[in-house]
């Protein structure tokens, strides 16, 4: 496995986490949990996708990482 699979197979299976304990009612979609495990899966997913050149997953994941930021620093303190 190379460095660039490794980080993004961490990535992906952040996001996958964050929207399982979201679908199953453990984490709120406004929670700061939810929102920084969301942001960190996609940041990682982003920079993977960087590594391989792969620039629409780049965006696609670029995006997402912001979003998720975005939606931290609006998030109510827990």
């Amino acid at each position: 496995m190379t460095l660039a699979e490794a980080i993004g197979s961490l990535g992906v299976a952040l996001l996958l986490v964050a929207f399982a304990l979201n679908l199953f009612g453990v984490l709120g979609r406004r929670s700061r949990a939810y929102q920084s495990i969301n942001g960190l899966g996609a940041g990682l997913a982003c920079y993977a996708s960087w590594l391989i050149g792969f620039v629409p997953f780049v965006i696609l994941e670029g995006v997402w990482a912001l979003v998720a930021v975005s939606a931290l620093v609006q998030a109510p303190p827990e």
